[in-house]
């Protein structure tokens, strides 16, 4: 019988390494473990992660133990410590959002079976973001500007669908409805996925569903590059987020990587002298920062992060308008890239 709890445990442990560097980014790969000091990412040689093995039995990968103290138990466990997460579903939900899974839709078990495309993968998201037309003049250029963002238009990245396929768990129908569609790239710029912002059907808002978002494809390392890059670049959650950076300081680059967990696996590009981290005001966000500031600083990135005077930046935009925003903004960037903001 299908477990998913087991195959989320199994997912983890076939990407032992990478939970490791994300989670436990004091330590180091040695051979077949990845060493530090303990469960709280301590410095150190005490706790023993096994990166390679069965999937299961002695000697699985992503089994742990820790020599001083005696604690063992799998990568499951280590996001539970280092997160802070309690509930069980919201550490699955932490989990897949690591894997870049989407939240699962279980299976309506009274309706008949029948073959389906698989609808997850960048094939998918590609077939979906070519069928789907600019921003400029549509409802989600309607929408983003209700936001206080005027430049969605000229986003390459972001897309609208009129029809985009809807439905809430529990439904046993999809409903077509206005989208915006944003596209997930990868370090080559090749689509691995889109994001669905599902819209009211006069703009004005997000859609009167339970589920307003959903990611689809491969999403792990990759982002939504709204902006080209250069030696320095702005990372943070939200597409909103980062396109009112960009309202207020037009000069910054500035990707969106659309969760916390997300934001603390993006693989940086080469070339990169500077990077900002664009946060939310919450735990999760400060996670995530952290995170990402460790993957940085092993390749000798300078690390900033910029903070916002509300919940997010797009509050911050909407409470003060762009002017506000970027005087806010500049603050907070470093002087060498200053000249850049535009403001």
């Amino acid at each position: 019988m299908y477990s998913e709890t087991e195959d989320v445990i199994r997912a983890l442990a076939e990407n032992a390494e990478g939970v490791c560097r994300a989670y436990l980014p004091a330590g180091r790969r040695e051979g077949s473990y990845w060493i530090v000091g303990d469960l709280q990412n301590n410095p150190g040689r005490s706790l023993f992660v096994r990166l390679t093995g069965p999937v299961s039995g002695p000697g699985a990968a992503g089994k742990f133990t820790d020599g001083a103290t005696g604690e063992h138990g799998d990568l499951l466990d280590i996001i539970r410590e280092r997160t802070g997460i309690s509930r069980f579903p919201d550490l699955l939900a932490e989990a897949r959002a690591h894997l870049g899974r989407p939240q699962p839709v279980l299976p309506d078990a009274s309706a008949p079976k029948k073959a389906k495309a698989p609808g997850g993968t960048p094939a998918a998201a590609a077939r979906l973001f070519a069928a789907s037309v600019p921003v400029a003049g549509t409802l989600a250029d309607t929408y983003l500007r209700a936001r206080g963002i005027t430049q969605g238009g000229m986003m390459s990245a972001l897309r609208f669908h009129p029809k985009c396929w809807h439905r809430d768990e529990g439904q046993t129908r999809s409903i077509p409805r206005p989208a915006l569609i944003a596209a997930v790239t990868d370090g080559a710029r090749a689509l691995q996925g889109v994001h669905r912002t599902w819209l009211a059907p006069d703009g004005q808002g997000k859609a009167a569903v339970e589920t307003q978002r959903r990611a689809m494809g491969h999403l792990l390392g990759n982002a939504v590059r709204l902006t080209p890059h250069d030696d320095i670049l702005v990372v943070g959650e939200g597409i909103e987020t980062m396109l009112s950076i960009r309202e207020a300081a037009p000069g910054l680059p500035v990707w969106a990587a659309l969760s916390s967990g997300h934001l603390g696996a993006v693989l940086l590009p080469e070339g990169l002298r500077r990077l900002y981290i664009a946060i939310d005001r919450d735990p999760a966000g400060q996670r995530a920062a952290e995170r990402l500031s460790a993957s940085a600083a092993e390749v000798g990135i300078a690390v900033r992060v910029l903070e916002p005077r509300l919940g997010d930046f797009n509050d911050d935009l909407r409470a003060g308008g762009p002017a506000v925003l970027g005087q806010h903004l500049i603050k907070q960037i470093g002087p060498e890239d200053q000249l850049r903001l535009q403001i």
